[in-house]
């Protein structure tokens, strides 16, 4: 029971790991096609700077809150996998 327990914390981690890596990546090239597709608009049209850049911030904030999503996920991965009590014994915390 305990090495399956081992098994498991150590397969929530490491899905955790990969899981937050593959968001901040995604939200990362998201975030810059966005600010680059804004700052083209605004050097286009000035006069629609404001227009844009209220877009541009909603947009951003919208695309920041799935690597959140993520984060949140991967901490319940980590934090209240089915077996915690017993890898915690394990681990002697």
């Amino acid at each position: 029971m305990e090495a399956e327990a081992l098994k498991y914390f150590i397969a929530c981690v490491t899905a955790a790991g990969f899981g937050i890596a593959i968001a901040a990546f995604g939200c990362g090239i998201a975030q810059g096609l966005g600010l680059k597709a804004a700052v083209e608009g605004i050097a286009r049209n000035p006069e629609s700077s404001g227009k844009v850049t209220v877009t541009m911030l909603i947009g951003l904030a919208m695309i920041e809150s799935l690597c959140i999503y993520a984060l949140v996920v991967a901490l319940i991965l980590i934090y209240a996998a089915p077996m915690s009590a017993t890898v915690t014994a394990l681990l002697g915390q």
